[in-house]
């Protein structure tokens, strides 16, 4: 049994790379999102590990209204959840107020 992650930019970092699987599942979503950071395919694995990478393919998801319903529905995420994992990602400082 995998240990649950309750460390908010964990899940940010682990919904980004959902997003990545659903770009790289759509060969013109891929090709567009590769021409627009500029990263080819060959290191598109090394740069997954990159925050900041992560980030930039947030962005993208999020820069789309069909995308990120798309993506919500693919990976069975409410979009309030992806727009979270956005700003998590986005501002470093960014930690969830918790009662």
């Amino acid at each position: 049994m995998k240990k649950p992650v309750h460390n908010p930019r964990e899940v940010a970092e682990i919904v980004a790379i959902q997003a990545l699987g659903f770009i790289a599942g759509d060969p013109e979503r891929l090709g567009l999102f590769l021409a627009e950071t500029g990263i080819g395919p060959e290191t598109l694995r090394n740069a997954a590990s990159n925050p900041q990478f992560l980030a930039s393919v947030l962005d993208f998801v999020m820069r789309d209204d069909a995308t990120v319903k798309a993506f919500a529905r693919a990976s069975e995420l409410h979009p309030t959840n992806i727009a979270a994992a956005h700003q998590a990602l986005g501002d470093p400082k960014w930690e969830r107020d918790v009662p």
